[in-house]
């Protein structure tokens, strides 16, 4: 069992639920404890009134709304996996500096592609994105549960030299689940032939490491012709989880990467991982 504990944020919205109940069971499969972040972010110049003061305010409503997402994602989370560990933390501040802050400890962070309340909008532009972008340890996005059946976990390989970290992510989450794994190269420009083969051929080889240690895994790969963030978005509809890399922790994306995170992120089918390069 490890110490390190998976990190969700909630903010008692359906969405929020869902992605705790995943971080849940993730925990559990991973062996590791479930932290739950929830943040009430006050407007500015204000602040909660003296606690037992009785004096009802904009500020002890978002305080209250908070308490209670906590709540109720404690009892989603011990439903969906019980005998898991939780632990709940109540914070001040805004949503998306909260949960990578107190996620910095983390074997990965999870969030809800929407919500209300303190994490709304978690997707686009806020907290989802803001994660999957700046967190240093893994993020996991969840738009909605996988539908398909295929037990596959899919990776999206953008240059066979740098994807290390991410591969190994997906071969771990495909050994935990007893899925196949794809690793996946799109190209969206014309490519002759030659380049084709050079290309499956750097990816066959970037995926040589992990096949020896996570035997158990059936691994394939392909080499397709389009946009990478459709042909991702498109597998995700199938997939129990789709994995792409991202460079750095806190550093900025450069632009080709960035828009196939955000696209991938915006448009999946289910659940997203991100996965720092170093």
């Amino acid at each position: 069992m490890t110490t390190k504990p998976i990190v969700v944020g909630t903010d008692g919205s359906a969405q929020a639920v869902r992605a705790v109940e995943w971080a849940a069971r993730e925990a559990v499969l991973r062996g590791a404890p479930l932290r739950i972040v929830s943040a009430a972010e006050m407007p500015p110049r204000m602040s909660a009134p003296p606690p037992g003061s009785g004096v009802e305010t904009v500020a002890t409503r978002l305080t209250a709304d908070r308490d209670a997402a906590l709540t109720a994602g404690a009892a989603a989370a011990a439903a969906a996996a019980p005998g898991v560990a939780i632990e709940t933390l109540a914070v001040d501040g805004p949503p998306a500096q909260a949960i990578i802050g107190r996620g910095a400890d983390a074997l990965m962070v999870v969030v809800g592609s929407d919500g209300g309340g303190a994490f709304a909008a978690m997707a686009l532009g806020s907290v989802s994105r803001y994660a999957a972008v700046h967190a240093a340890c893994p993020v996991v996005v969840i738009r909605a549960e996988p539908s398909g059946t295929d037990r596959v976990v899919v990776v999206g390989i953008r240059s066979p030299e740098d994807c290390g970290p991410a591969i190994e992510f997906a071969f771990e989450e495909a050994h935990l689940r007893q899925a196949s794994l794809l690793a996946v190269h799109a190209w969206q420009f014309i490519r002759d032939s030659g380049g084709a083969e050079q290309a499956a051929a750097a990816l066959e080889a970037a995926l040589s490491d992990c096949r020896v240690k996570y035997q158990d895994v059936s691994a394939t790969s392909e080499v397709v012709h389009g946009h990478p963030g459709r042909v991702l978005a498109d597998l995700s509809a199938r997939a129990d989880l789709v994995v792409l890399g991202r460079h750095g922790g806190s550093a900025r994306l450069v632009p080709g990467p960035a828009r196939v995170v955000h696209a991938v992120v915006s448009h999946a089918h289910g659940p997203v991982a991100t996965v720092p390069s170093a």
